[in-house]
């Protein structure tokens, strides 16, 4: 049995850091490559004498910012391609192109929109009186900017693959609702369509279009239970 696998880049990278914690860009990789590879132990099942061989590993995310951008509590440029995280994020995506049988597939940032803004519950408490102007600190703001062609990418290669018949289940690594049209293409081409939303909920309408539900590191399950 071949087995694909897809990754939600933005996803999986924001998932992993709220649950197993930050560690540098090597160890990310290396913790998203051997978490795929627990997946393909689970499609061969316990007691099983089938074989399991990976097609490939699809990795979908945007470069990193690099333009200037206004922080409004600050009053001042924050230049992006001189943060931390623009750095991390160009040593992570050049250690996942080192990676066996990875594939990165790489949108663009729409950065002409991107902006400041303030968190949910920040701002909750701001209307509610819970909190005043002068307490804000720059960890209650966060950058707003979205991916563009991610979606499409995921989308066109699911629909590859299914149509040529070049594999037998699809792993899809996300919590977007947005690849129900891609899992029912598979699905009507005989296509094994599994979901890993790294432990976070799916709204109960969306079990009809998939063939399996799982994640692979109890640590994510137990993070969404906490949070309940």
């Amino acid at each position: 049995m071949k087995v694909a696998i897809f990754v939600d880049g933005g996803f999986y990278r924001r998932r992993s850091q709220t649950v197993l914690g930050d560690i540098p860009a090597i160890e990310r990789a290396k913790e998203l490559e051997d978490y795929c590879h627990r997946h393909l132990h689970k499609s061969k099942g316990k007691n099983s004498n089938k074989e399991v061989e990976l097609y490939r590993i699809f990795y979908y995310d945007c470069p990193p910012m690099e333009k200037k951008i206004y922080h409004p509590l600050l009053k001042r440029q924050v230049d992006f391609s001189k943060t931390e995280l623009y750095t991390w994020s160009i040593a992570f995506f050049e250690e996942l192109k080192k990676k066996r049988k990875f594939a990165l597939r790489m949108g663009k940032l729409a950065d002409g929109q991107a902006h400041y803004t303030l968190k949910e519950k920040v701002l909750r408490a701001l209307c509610n009186g819970k909190t005043k102007f002068e307490d804000l600190t720059e960890q209650d703001f966060y950058i707003s900017v979205d991916q563009k062609g991610v979606d499409m990418k995921i989308g066109i290669d699911i629909a590859s693959l299914a149509y040529k018949k070049q594999v037998d289940q699809i792993v899809l690594i996300s919590g977007d609702s947005d690849f129900v049209p891609a899992a029912k293409l598979a699905r009507r081409e005989g296509i094994d369509f599994v979901l890993d939303p790294l432990g976070a909920p799916i709204k109960p309408d969306l079990f009809e279009h998939i063939d399996g539900l799982r994640s692979c590191d109890k640590q994510y399950i137990e993070h969404f239970k906490k949070q309940q």
